[in-house]
């Protein structure tokens, strides 16, 4: 998921929590900790600033959204809240593992997909059936918001019931998104799902050989096919690695890719972000250079 649907996640969280007997420090500590551990995992952002090897696109999503991580992470909160707020609560450790699980789980339903199980696995896991941007979470949380503003005193249940309602969007979409994904997994090769941003809409990215073709689909609407795309798979990818390591991560990093092979340039890219003729996730270099 983006920034902002992750810090309304640590709001949410932090909104389900009763504070009608809670000090200013604690209802800070409990504040912290739920939008901070909500974000934490992003934090291999910064490995923009020391990547020299072309491995940002492995290392994001990577091992701070690992499971195994997540207690961790927790641990991580609950002391700076016993520095900055002198305030310790084995509640505040749960709150934090939850906010982070939450984190690392609801972003395996994206395209983009995490390192789940790293270490001790470097499989990029996804589902892709739900936007990394889903605006019917906003609308769920800000309804929540309205009604705790309306009346005070329910507001821990108003959060309560959005993330039930949360819970059970990631289900419709989810289960929607891998019956759609069945109707293709035996006629293709490869076969890969992205969510759209309009509920219950997917892009279904399938690949036979040299051909990918991205249909849109739904279970209230006709398959429509929106791209055919060339690959050219003898393409002899040495230099093109050598010369952007960016691309051989991409290459490891994706379910699969197109590669394009033409008189300008040899490059791939990920059809699963192809939009308007080009996908936002390409990596080449000029053959005259």
């Amino acid at each position: 998921m983006d920034s902002i649907t992750h810090t309304l996640f640590g709001l949410t969280l932090y909104g389900t929590v009763d504070k009608k007997n809670l000090d200013k420090n604690r209802k800070r500590a409990y504040l912290v900790t739920a939008v901070g551990a909500s974000l934490i995992p992003d934090i291999d952002v910064l490995s923009r600033f020391w990547d020299t090897e072309g491995m940002y696109q492995m290392w994001h999503r990577g091992i701070t959204h690992s499971i195994f991580l997540t207690p961790l992470w927790a641990l991580f909160f609950s002391l700076i809240c016993l520095l900055l707020f002198k305030v310790k609560d084995i509640k505040l450790f749960f709150i934090g593992w939850l906010a982070v699980i939450i984190h690392t789980t609801s972003d395996l339903f994206n395209a983009w997909g995490t390192g789940f199980l790293e270490p001790f696995s470097s499989i990029r896991m996804t589902f892709g059936t739900v936007p990394i941007v889903d605006f019917v979470i906003w609308i769920i949380i800000g309804l929540a918001f309205i009604f705790s503003k309306k009346k005070k005193s329910k507001s821990p249940l108003y959060f309560r019931m959005a993330w039930m309602f949360i819970i059970l969007h990631f289900m419709v979409q989810t289960i929607q998104g891998v019956f759609i994904y069945s109707q293709y997994d035996e006629k293709y090769d490869q076969v890969a799902l992205s969510a759209g941003f309009i509920p219950w809409t997917y892009s279904v990215i399938t690949k036979n050989e040299e051909q990918v073709k991205i249909f849109s689909d739904s279970l209230f609407q006709k398959k429509r096919e929106q791209y055919v795309l060339h690959s050219s798979e003898d393409a002899n990818l040495d230099m093109l690695f050598d010369k952007r390591p960016e691309a051989k991560t991409l290459y490891d990093w994706a379910p699969f890719v197109v590669l394009v092979d033409d008189d300008d340039r040899i490059g791939l890219y990920d059809p699963r972000f192809y939009r308007n003729g080009q996908s936002f996730l390409f990596e080449y270099i000029e053959k005259n250079n």
